[in-house]
This record gives structure tokens, sequence and C-alpha cells, in this order.
């Protein structure tokens, strides 16, 4: 049997991290495309309203993603010490991705549109993708491995 706080912790860090998964891919299949359709005119300014708005979103979700994966790391016990470990590698190389990849993609972007620095951005978020996809994964294997998600 489980503690209410892992529990509370399980569900909070796999709400997070598969919206956090969704989101990725919604911005990598439907967003960053069209990015290349805005126009190189209003480009800038639509890259600097994309950043504002989208770090309301994903900030939030990120940081509850990654205390719930430290708090996990701690507290989940050894059933959940390996997808746990893993989950965090993960996210470290989310974050790193996110910090010195795409990033600076947005940075140069938000000055003018650059084609070098769009089809980095979208060739580089596949890390994200890909990672966020695996946490998600993991996840859920870890909700099963404690016994199942509780509502």
């Amino acid at each position: 049997m489980r503690s209410l706080l892992t529990t509370g912790l399980l569900n909070v860090h796999a709400a997070c991290t598969l919206m956090m998964a969704g989101l990725i891919w919604m911005v990598q299949l439907v967003h960053y495309p069209l990015f290349a359709r805005v126009g190189p005119e209003t480009f800038a300014l639509y890259e600097r309203e994309h950043t504002r708005r989208i770090t309301w979103l994903v900030g939030p979700l990120m940081v509850a993603e990654a205390l719930t994966a430290g708090s996990l790391l701690v507290l989940g016990g050894p059933a959940l010490r390996r997808p746990a470990l893993a989950g965090a590698v993960l996210l470290g190389i989310i974050w790193a991705s996110t910090a010195l990849l795409q990033v600076p993609c947005h940075e140069r972007l938000s000055r003018a549109w650059e084609a070098a620095a769009f089809t980095r951005l979208v060739h580089t978020n596949w890390i994200r993708t890909i990672a966020w996809s695996i946490r998600g994964v993991l996840s859920l294997a870890m909700l099963e491995a404690a016994g199942g998600p509780t509502v």
C-alpha cells in the first residue's frame, strides 16, 4: 500500500508529464511547421508573442514536473527507483536541450526570420519530443508499479 503523499506525487507527476508530452507533439507537428507560413515581415513579432504566451503554459508544468520527479526519486521507494531515475535523466536531457538548443533558436528568431534557426529549432526539438514521450510511458509505468492510478 502506497502512502497518500506518494499517490499524490505520482498522480501530479503523471498529469504534468503527459500534458507536456501531448503539448510537445502538438508543437512539433502543428505549431512549429506553421512558423514557416507567418512571413518574414511579421515573424519576429509573432515569435516574441509565441514565446510570451507559451511560457505561461509550459513554465508551471515543467516546474511541477521537475519538482515531482525529484520528490519521487527521494520518496518513491524501491519499486519506483529505476523508472524515476530514468525519468530524471530524461528530464535533464529535456531541460539541457531547451536551454542549449531551443532557447537560442527562439532568441534568434525573435529578432528576425532565419531559415537556419528555424530548421535547427524543428530538428533539435525532436530531442524533447522523444524524451517527453518516453517520460510519459515511464510515468504510467510508475503508476502501475505503485498499484495503478487513483482518481
